[in-house]
Formats: C-alpha cells, structure tokens, sequence
C-alpha cells in the first residue's frame, strides 16, 4: 500500500481496548518489535503494557495522532461507533494513509459506514474479527476473518501474522463481520451439544476425562469440547468471552438473518438459552457457563456435583 511501510521500528501501532483479548494482542506486536500507543477505558487494565513500554494516551483520538496503523477491539456496536466516529474517535485524529482496523465483533453495516466514513478523509478502514478467545489471543494463534481492500489487507499481513495463525481475506468492507457471523452461528449451537453430552455422561455415571478422551478426537470433536470441556468439568468459567457479548453476537446474526429473509431456529433457541444464562447472574462468565443452566434445568447443581 503506498504510503506506508509496515515494519518493527518503523510503524507506530495503536490500540484501543485492552480487555481480556486485547492486552495479549497489543503485547504480541510489542514483542514483534512494534511501538504501541494504547488508550482503554480504565488505565489500570493498561499498566502491565505500559510498564513494557507502551505510551497511554487520553482519548482514541489522541491514539490515532500518534499511530500509523490504530487497532480497535471493544465491546458492543456503540463502542465501536464511539471509538472510531465520535467526537473524540480514531477517524478525528486519522491523517490520510493512516489504517483503522477494528477487531471487535461487530455489525455488518456498520464496518461498511466506517469503511465510507474513512474514504472521505482519504483514511482506510479493514474490519478483522477474531475468533480464538482468551487462549488463542494469549497463543497468538486467532483466527482473524478480514474485511476491506485487498491491497490495504495484504500490506498488514505482518501485523496480523503477530496475532493469528489463520489470516483470511473474506472480501470487501463488512465481509470480516458477515464471515464472524457465521463462525458464532457455528458457536451458539455446538456449544448447546457440549453441554448436552457432558451432561449426559455426568447422569450415566462415565468419567468424563475418559469419555472425553473417545469422543475428542473423533467426528464429534470440536474447539468448545477440547478447550472448554475440560474448564466446565473442573468448574472452571472464568471468561474467554463473556456471555453478554455473545449474546450480542447472536443478536446481530438474527438481525442480518431476518433482513435476508433466513429462518435459523438453532441460532434462536442459543439465544433464549443465554439470555437465560445472563439472567441468572452469569453474564460476566464465559460462554461455557451455559452448562450451569442446562443443568440446573436438570435438576444437577454441577458445581457441586459427585
């Protein structure tokens, strides 16, 4: 991309949002060599990369006046609209050639009204979500669904390769969000299948180790059974991703399937199952404390089970 040379010691990244995926992000382009100019809501969940040597800033505008490349990755559709558009947002303090590449799990169409909303200052926008949670972020090995200018896309490879091992150019502004629904979509209904089956080994009296050890590897297999299967069987649910964002997730995908005229009945019944998971307290929990649901639907208080 002309303009721009993306190297270590040469290209200044920004990054707003240092949540439970962000920090280990950011961290894995600092240690590729990469100057980092971080801003993040409460500067305390900041210090650890600043006490590496990454700049805090005030504002996404003021990250995006020190940066080349400014990386995004927060919660919902209206903090990515703030952080990017608003007043004080990265696009304020873009100057033309500068890249905007949000990683957060957004809306379509809003990747698209950045995407424009760039052009117009002669800045590019790429929308990249990810998939992997806590531990393929703290791995560096995510899988990152990219969307926007081919030429932009290829002239970040090295940035992306910092934090993925699955770096994917999906198409034009919004294939990265349109590419991420489906992968939640995928999500929402094998994760109801975990559940079920540990669930059901539990009551036959298996060792669930063991069963997992058949079962695994096999058709059956999936990321949510080997990765998260062994947290709900150790009454592990601290977040990899919280459930209220998931349920944002799944709220968007509806959203998009209902303006295509899709009927996806899976996708709702995973809705109304987390919703009833966030009403129970769990929101903040990660996504496999839908397994304290189904259960307690059963009658099995599994924290405490035999």
């Amino acid at each position: 991309m002309a303009g721009l040379t993306i190297a270590p010691g040469v290209t200044r990244v920004g990054w707003i949002g240092t949540g439970v995926m962000g920090t280990s992000m950011v961290g894995h382009l600092m240690t590729a060599g990469y100057s980092a100019t971080v801003y993040t809501r409460s500067q305390s969940k900041a210090e650890g990369l600043i006490s590496r040597g990454a700049k805090w800033a005030s504002s996404p505008q003021a990250v995006a006046e020190q940066s080349d490349v400014i990386f995004s990755i927060v919660g919902f559709p209206s903090d990515v609209r703030e952080v990017m558009l608003g007043a004080s947002g990265a696009l304020v303090g873009s100057k033309p050639g500068n890249v905007l590449v949000d990683m957060t799990t957004s809306e379509p169409s809003l990747a698209v009204e950045i995407d424009q909303a760039a052009r117009e200052k002669g800045v590019h926008s790429v929308d990249a979500p990810v998939s992997g949670g806590d531990i393929g972020a703290k791995n560096a090995a995510l899988s990152i669904m990219i969307g926007g200018d081919k030429d932009v896309v290829e002239s970040l490879q090295p940035l992306f390769a910092a934090m993925g091992k699955t770096i994917i150019h999906q198409g034009g502004a919004g294939a990265g969000q349109h590419t991420k629904m489906a992968n939640q979509i995928l999500i929402a209904t094998n994760m109801i299948g975990v559940c079920e089956s540990l669930l059901y080994g539990y009551k036959a009296g298996l060792d669930l180790p063991t069963m997992l050890q058949s079962v695994g590897p096999g058709a059956a297999g999936s990321w949510s059974l080997s990765n998260l299967g062994p947290r709900m069987m150790n009454n592990n649910f601290d977040p990899g991703f919280f459930v209220e964002h998931f349920i944002k997730d799944m709220g968007i995908a509806l959203a998009e399937a209902r303006r295509m005229g899709l009927s996806l009945p899976g996708l709702a019944l995973g809705e109304q199952l987390y919703l009833s998971v966030k009403a129970k307290g769990w929101g903040r929990n990660g996504t496999h404390a839908l397994m304290l649901a189904l259960s307690e639907m059963s009658g099995i208080d599994w924290r405490n089970r035999k």
